[in-house]
Formats: C-alpha cells, structure tokens, sequence
C-alpha cells in the first residue's frame, strides 16, 4: 500500500466509518496530499516516528477524527502542540467551516505546518510558533476558544490549567490519551474545575491496534 493511492484512501474511508465518521473523496484526497507532504519533510525534520502507511492512516489520520463528533460546526478550535499538524489539520480538513489555532514551539514544524496549510488552500487556520505559556498573556485569546485540544499530553493536569483561562463560556477541552488514570482524573477535579464544569470519559479503539484510546471531555456548563 502506498500513501495517497486508491487502496491508502479506501483505507481511510473504511476506517473513519468503524468510528462512526463518513468520509467523502475530498477528504480522503487532502489527506494523500498531507500525508505525502509530511513523510517527504520527515526525510529532513522530526515530524514522526510513524512512516508505515497503514499507520499513518490509522495512528494519525484517523487518531485525530475520533473526536469529531464533539466538535460543533463553525466552532473556533486551538490545537496545542500540534507537532505535524495533528489532531488539527485532519480536523480542519473533515469540517471546513471550523476556524483554527495551531501552536507549536518548534520553528521547523511550525514552518511545516505552514507549507501544508498553503498546499491544501485552507483558509481560517493558523499555524504560529509560540507556547501556550505565552499565548496566555496575551488578551486577544482570553476566553476566546470554544474547543481547545491536544494529543501532545505530558500531563492532563497542567493541560486543563493552561486551557481553562483560553476557555470561551460553553467551550470544551478535549485531551486524548491512552490510558487514563483515575489519579489523575481526580488531581483534574480537585485543583482545576469547579461546579461549572463536566468531565467525561469516552473510550475507543482504532482498526487494526489494540492499544486503549481515551478522550478527555471537559465541557464549561454555564
């Protein structure tokens, strides 16, 4: 199987619809592109350890549609180290009518990122080197995202504590992970959400691997 041949998208599509997600051809198409783009920048940077094609299909392309379906229409989304574009660029692609942040600290991925957003013509994304740390000083993002997401987690904890300030009302934070924790799903409860929040747990599994995958659903209920 190659990337970006009709197998490779077939692939796709009849991944994304064990995850109860239906992909059209334009979609399936823009990730050809994307995924061929990252695997020839990956000969040059460190953008993945994943080169195998099925893989990429399923650890990347489909990894970064699991959350979909938590993602209204029109919503504006922050996508927190975003490394080689995921989960967001696949999210963006799926559902144009989102706007979106992509922020990374690495320069060579941010000017990556850059490179695939123009070769893809999307439009109302953005890619910007710069660390959340330094993102929350500045007043223009202030409650300003109504889905803030990330697959880059070290720690669950110090990801809901940077997102809730950047948080808009009614806004959602999604963490995917593997394996979660109930230690660190209290930590979360007890030192960063109040009664004005909800956190879920959804559970599910990709084709072909048997690791656990988890998403962290954190919704701001007033």
């Amino acid at each position: 199987m190659q990337i970006g041949s009709r197998e490779w998208q077939r692939y796709i599509i009849g991944g994304a619809r064990k995850l109860g997600i239906e992909l059209d051809e334009r979609v399936s198409a823009s990730f050809s592109i994307y995924a061929s783009e990252l695997l020839n920048w990956n000969r040059k940077i460190n953008l993945t350890a994943v080169t195998d094609p099925r893989e990429i299909a399923i650890k990347h392309f489909l990894d970064s549609l699991a959350p979909a379906g938590c993602i209204p229409d029109r919503s504006r989304l922050l996508d927190i180290g975003s490394g080689g574009g995921f989960p967001g660029i696949p999210l963006k692609i799926f559902k144009p009518s989102i706007s979106a942040l992509l922020i990374d600290g690495v320069r060579k991925k941010i000017n990556f990122l850059k490179h695939v957003l123009r070769t893809l013509g999307l439009e109302n994304i953005q890619a910007r080197q710069i660390r959340t740390e330094t993102l929350l000083k500045d007043p223009e993002y202030a409650t300003s995202f109504d889905i803030i997401i990330s697959r880059a987690l070290s720690d669950l904890l110090t990801f809901v504590k940077s997102a809730l300030p950047l948080l808009a009302e009614r806004g959602t934070i999604i963490a995917m992970k593997g394996e979660v924790d109930a230690k660190e799903l209290d930590a979360v409860r007890a030192d960063a959400l109040g009664d004005q929040y909800s956190l879920e747990i959804e559970k599910y599994g990709l084709p072909s691997i048997r690791a656990k995958r988890s998403i962290v659903i954190i919704k701001h209920l007033q």
